[in-house]
């Protein structure tokens, strides 16, 4: 019994994180309960986005399943286990991001674009500088086509879309947005971005 009593104490701290092995990403101490808020406020924030976008469906999808795996799971390790999407810090960083991506989301309203509107392409064959950099979002990738094309054809099971599987498919978008601000893309490479991505997840809806 008293061996019982040291050793739960020890080896409750054994298990105390000391260092993510990221440069430039902390321990957070309280990461579940940081990470439970960031979710509530998640769900909550996306509502300002149309109920019918599929943009919406996505995240609520998947950060309902995060949630919920949080509020079952007590231990980080569990929960990084249970979601697989890296360390409970990595998961902050990406509800952080995607708080402020659902601003500018609402702040862009990429939906409601005419079913009939065309963009105008204007091309300039003028030669680049090599000491500028072309600030060009690069192809989707493969899976993005392939979850968008058994939905279409009906493949995907009705019971699947509500799944953080399918949810996947927002990370992309969230990486390409992430990757477009990191190198100072401009409003128009940003928004026919979100033209492109809204016009093919609206096959979801």
């Amino acid at each position: 019994m008293f061996l019982r009593r040291i050793a739960r104490p020890l080896m409750m701290m054994a298990k105390v994180k000391e260092t993510t092995g990221i440069v430039g990403l902390d321990v957070v101490p309280n990461a579940r309960e940081v990470l439970i808020n960031l979710y509530r406020k998640t769900l909550e924030e996306i509502k300002a986005v149309p109920e019918d976008e599929g943009y919406r469906k996505a995240v609520e999808s998947f950060t309902r399943h995060r949630l919920s795996v949080c509020q079952e799971e007590a231990d980080s390790e569990m929960i990084e286990k249970r979601l697989g999407c890296g360390q409970v810090e990595e998961l902050i960083e990406e509800a952080q991001d995607e708080l402020k991506l659902i601003g500018h989301m609402n702040e862009w309203k990429p939906w409601g674009i005419p079913d009939d509107y065309e963009c105008e392409v204007i091309e300039n064959d003028a030669p680049v500088p090599k000491h500028i950099p072309l600030h060009r979002p690069g192809p989707l990738p493969e899976e993005f086509y392939n979850t968008l094309e058994a939905v279409a054809s009906g493949k995907l099971e009705t019971s699947k879309k509500d799944e953080p599987a399918i949810a996947s498919v927002l990370f992309f978008l969230h990486n390409a947005m992430v990757e477009l601000n990191s190198n100072n893309a401009n409003q128009n490479e940003k928004f026919a971005w979100l033209l492109c991505f809204c016009h093919e997840f609206n096959m979801l809806n």
